[in-house]
């Protein structure tokens, strides 16, 4: 899986894209809300690491999850 940080434009909130290895679009979500798509994707033992994660990862780079 893949995660992908998009930079929101004025009033626009900046989102977060998780991709699968096929780079489908799996989960699309805004980065200062992610709770409630992680329980979905089952990365509720890895909150904590994908919240920091959102947090430090810049804008337009495509990152590989591995947890």
């Amino acid at each position: 899986m893949y995660i992908f940080k998009v930079k929101g434009k004025a009033k626009i909130p900046d989102y977060i894209q998780i991709r699968d290895e096929d780079f489908v679009l799996v989960a699309y979500f805004r980065a200062d809300r992610p709770l409630n798509k992680l329980e979905r994707l089952g990365f509720t033992k890895d909150e904590e690491k994908l919240k920091e994660l959102i947090k430090t990862l810049p804008f337009g780079k495509l990152q590989k999850l591995s947890f």
